[in-house]
This record gives C-alpha cells, structure tokens and sequence, in this order.
C-alpha cells in the first residue's frame, strides 16, 4: 500500500490527505490482507490532552491513518511549513465512509453515544444508504466487566467498518488496546458525530466551518459540557502551537512537547 506525505505537529504524525483519499486509504484496508487499522480524527484537544496521557499519545501514534479534525490544526500545520491539503472533520469521513460502504456493500458496526441516538443513527443509515449492511450497534454505557463480551460481540458480527461514537480518550486507547481483538478492518473513533447524523445536535453553517469556528459553535450548542475543555484546551493550544510554529520559522528543531 502506497504510503501518503506526512506533517508533525506537536509530536503527532498526520497523513497530509484529502478526505477522498482517506476513504480510499480505508477501502483498502478492507480489501487488503485480514488486519485491524485504527483511524484517528485528532483536533487540537487531541494534542494537548496528548500531552498527560501517555496511554493515548502512544494509540494516536500507532494509528495506520491519522487526519486533521480541525482549522486550527490545519492552519498551525500550515503556518510551520508542513501543511496538508484540507480539514477532514470525522464527521464528514463518517458520511463518506456509509457512502463508499453502501456502494460496496460493507458490513457496518456502530458503537457508542446514548440507545436513543445510536438507535435513530441506524435507522436514518438504512435510509439514507440502503446498501450499508448494519452488522451491529451498541450504545456506549458498558464499564469494564462488559469489554470482553463487547469485543467477542463486534468480533462475531465481522463487520469491515467499526465507528466508535466515544470522547476522547477512551475511544482511542480502548480501540488501541483491543483492535487486534476485535478484528475489524478499520475502526474509526467519530467522537460526537453520531449525534450530528442521527439529528440530535446540529451542525455548525458551512461559513462558521470554514472560519475555524465551529467550536464555538458546538460551545453554544452544549455550553455546560464544553467551556470547560474548550478554554483549556483552545488556550494551551495557541500556546504550544504558536511556539513550534516559531521555532521552525528559525529554523530550530521544535521541542518534544509531549511527556
């Protein structure tokens, strides 16, 4: 399999695709030999939070296909000279991944979010992409005794696609440490789209997108559950990010910033 052109940022390697050739990577991961790949949609909370959680910079670095979730990211990849061609926002490869499963008639696992929500996201699925063969779903509220009947579950179902609606981190080291076992093609962590698609929250306009803002806009959508981790984050970001940047532009290699 032909190997994309890479960019770092803040220690994390990320494929410098467009989100066609994202799709096209991860169809050929199921047409190739029996393999699990994980697939990360990292944003700038996955590089901060990266850097106190060990477990979950070691699964995003094993990641076989890792894209920029976010213009921050995109922009600050750009700005240090090693950009990548566009956002591929993990809800957006979601659609087009059903898509691309509907056309070649891919098995389909989703796992996560509330009953309600998984359960209104397949419905919509068997509407809108009639040639999706759901294999499975699950919401996402198990705790540990439940992960090994879980990983036997998804592995019985032989599904060639595993959408993990989970937060950060869990869903990243929890696919880590189990995608041999689970035994599925590719396993996307798609964080919150699954509420996006079902129609439980709506998406930021197009404009507000391409601004760089739809954080912000999540933020007015479920302000109790994000200030939070948007100032934090968002703050610390500006931070790390704005001195790699620099760095660069003097032509110094950037610090190893994550511990």
């Amino acid at each position: 399999m032909k190997r994309t052109e890479t960019a770092e940022l803040l220690g994390l390697s990320f494929d410098a695709v467009t989100i066609e050739t994202a799709v096209a990577r991860c169809l050929e991961f199921c047409r190739g030999p029996p393999s699990s790949h994980t697939v990360i949609t990292a944003n700038a909370s996955h590089l901060c939070m990266m850097r106190h959680d060990p477990e979950l910079a070691l699964a995003c670095r094993a990641a076989n296909l890792t894209v920029a979730d976010g213009m921050s990211v995109v922009w600050a990849l750009r700005a240090s000279g090693e950009p990548v061609p566009e956002r591929v926002a993990g809800v957006d490869l979601m659609a087009r991944l059903l898509a691309a499963a509907a056309e070649h008639r891919l098995r389909v696992y989703f796992l996560g979010a509330r009953h309600e929500v998984v359960t209104a996201l397949v419905e919509r699925i068997r509407t809108q992409y009639p040639g999706v063969e759901i294999a499975g779903f699950r919401d996402g509220y198990f705790g540990p005794d439940d992960h090994l009947a879980l990983i036997e579950e998804v592995r019985a179902a032989r599904a060639d696609i595993l959408f993990v609606g989970m937060p950060t981190p869990f869903k990243e080291t929890w696919c880590e440490r189990h995608r041999q076992r689970l035994d599925v093609p590719v396993i996307v962590g798609v964080g919150g789209s699954f509420d996006v698609l079902a129609g439980f929250i709506r998406r930021a306009p197009r404009w507000l997108q391409s601004l760089g803002l739809e954080w912000f806009w999540r933020l007015l959508m479920e302000p109790r559950k994000l200030w939070k981790r948007y100032l934090t984050n968002n703050s610390e970001f500006i931070w790390l990010a704005g001195r790699e940047i620099v760095a660069r532009r003097r032509g110094r290699p950037p610090a190893m910033l994550i511990h």
